[in-house]
């Protein structure tokens, strides 16, 4: 797991449209990245989390960050996740889950009582410099850019 001041984990994925991005691509370009880790697409609490981004991506720019969706889903789901829900912002594509395990974004889970490994819903907000300032733990998928922007709180669908 990464702890706040930790450096940007090396990563090269591929965005919804195939893309290879590189996390050479946020670090010391004057912007923040907002890197937001997600179980599934075209799931409910994942869609919210996406729609809250999306409703204050605006207000979140404006502010200076870059926000990146990422979970182990295909280029192809979400090429149509992002295009369903309007979504202004990159999704990355981490089918092999290296980059989720890196970010510490990856592991047990537990559901109906089972214990499964699984995405682990986490939130980083990396400096210009791509160094760690913040992690959420506990997202509130509904207001999960009013956890990074007071602003932001209640605009999400």
């Amino acid at each position: 797991m990464l702890k706040i001041g930790d450096k940007m984990p090396s990563f090269e994925v591929l965005d919804q449209d195939g893309n290879t991005v590189k996390s050479s691509d946020f670090i010391g370009k004057g912007r923040k990245t907002i890197i937001y880790f997600y179980p599934k697409d075209n799931t409910s609490g994942c869609t919210a989390e996406a729609c809250s981004f999306r409703d204050n991506y605006a207000a979140l720019t404006a502010a200076g960050y870059n926000v990146v969706g990422v979970s182990k889903d295909s280029v192809k789901s979400h090429g149509g996740f992002r295009a369903k829900y309007g979504l202004p912002f990159r999704l990355l594509a981490d089918t092999s889950t290296q980059m989720l395990q890196d970010f510490g974004a990856w592991g047990e889970k537990k559901m109906y009582g089972k214990t499964t490994l699984g995405t682990l819903r986490r939130t980083f907000i990396f400096d210009e410099n791509g160094i760690l300032e913040r992690i959420i733990e506990k997202v509130d998928t509904k207001n999960a850019a009013g956890q990074i922007l007071p602003a932001a709180e209640g605009k999400s669908a």
